[in-house]
């Protein structure tokens, strides 16, 4: 029996993914657009399945903020560093469902060293706090102004943290290309 080129060629990933309980997936680039579309999917996904509502909730919120990380820090941009409305940045975000009916939410995309070196000490802060703290610092951020320049002041890191059932995990890998990024990874178990 001849297998077909397409079959064999992506038959491995859908597989991989169909073994790997992936919900969503995507890899490409991000726009405000382009996540609306996505959440809603996501949304609908997750109440079709019969999650339960805190659950999708903090899917849901960790998803979008995951999704808004890319938009505004990935370094492969089809638009002007300079523009900081209507971004269209590269990544990749996963959501799939584990044996024991929990979720892990993984992102990936590139960042320039001085953003990967920001995201790596926010991240190792927020690993040596314990839950209760980072609830209150969480709700003393909520109260702050944003700062000048930032673009959320590190809430959406703080939300995961917040909403996942144990620290967030992160790594940095190097960047196939040559312009100094590295590639951040993102996983929070919800």
């Amino acid at each position: 029996m001849i297998r077909s080129a397409i079959a064999k060629e992506y038959g491995l990933f859908f597989h991989l993914a169909r073994q790997h309980q992936v919900i969503f997936y995507y890899v490409g680039y991000f726009s405000q657009n382009i996540v609306a579309a996505m959440a809603e999917a996501v949304k609908l996904q997750l109440e079709s399945a019969g999650v339960a509502g805190p659950t999708r909730r903090k899917l849901f919120s960790s998803f979008v903020e995951m999704a808004q990380n890319i938009i505004h820090y990935s370094s492969d941009a089809l638009t002007p560093p300079s523009q900081d409305n209507g971004e269209l940045r590269h990544g990749s975000v996963c959501i799939r469902r584990e044996d024991d009916g929990s979720f892990l939410l993984l992102c990936a995309n590139p960042v320039h060293p001085e953003t990967g070196d920001e995201l790596r000490t926010k991240l190792e802060t927020l690993s040596s706090m314990t839950p209760e703290e980072i609830k209150r610092v969480y709700r003393m951020t909520l109260r702050e102004e944003t700062p000048e320049g930032s673009k959320g002041a590190g809430m959406g890191l703080l939300t995961m943290a917040r909403d996942a059932r144990e620290p967030l995990e992160f790594d940095f890998a190097p960047a196939e290309s040559a312009n100094g990024s590295a590639v951040f990874y993102l996983k929070a178990a919800i």
